[in-house]
């Protein structure tokens, strides 16, 4: 970036008509930039609306992911339903005195009591 020395008005740089400046043409509008503002403007909005789609496009991704997330957990939530009613009722069975179907296969598996192999 480049850089003009400003100029120091004093007393010695004041005519009639005011002080003399020097024009530098670093400020203000520049003539004939008309034509590269638009196209910096189409180029700023095509960029806008990749962005946007491409937003739209991670939100979509997102959700999808949720969506399994959640019908995962809710398929975990029914298993887990099912076998406490089986344990529920199991309970109800041995505290009426009756041995429920399953329990022997369970006890067996947890090592609770060892298998008759002979």
């Amino acid at each position: 970036m480049e850089y003009q020395e400003l100029q120091v008005i004093n007393e010695h740089n004041v005519t009639e008509e005011g002080p003399q400046r020097k024009e530098s043409g670093k400020r203000g509008r520049k003539p004939g930039r008309k034509s590269a503002e638009k196209v910096d403007m189409k180029a700023k909005l095509e960029r806008s609306r990749q962005s946007a789609r491409e937003c739209r496009a991670r939100k979509k991704l997102r959700y999808q992911y949720l969506e399994e997330l959640v019908a995962d957990r809710e398929k975990a939530v029914l298993v887990l339903k099912k076998e406490l009613e089986k344990f529920q009722f199991w309970a109800r069975e041995i505290d009426a005195g009756r041995m429920p179907d399953g329990i022997q296969e369970l006890l067996e598996e947890m090592g609770t009591i060892k298998k008759e192999q002979q």
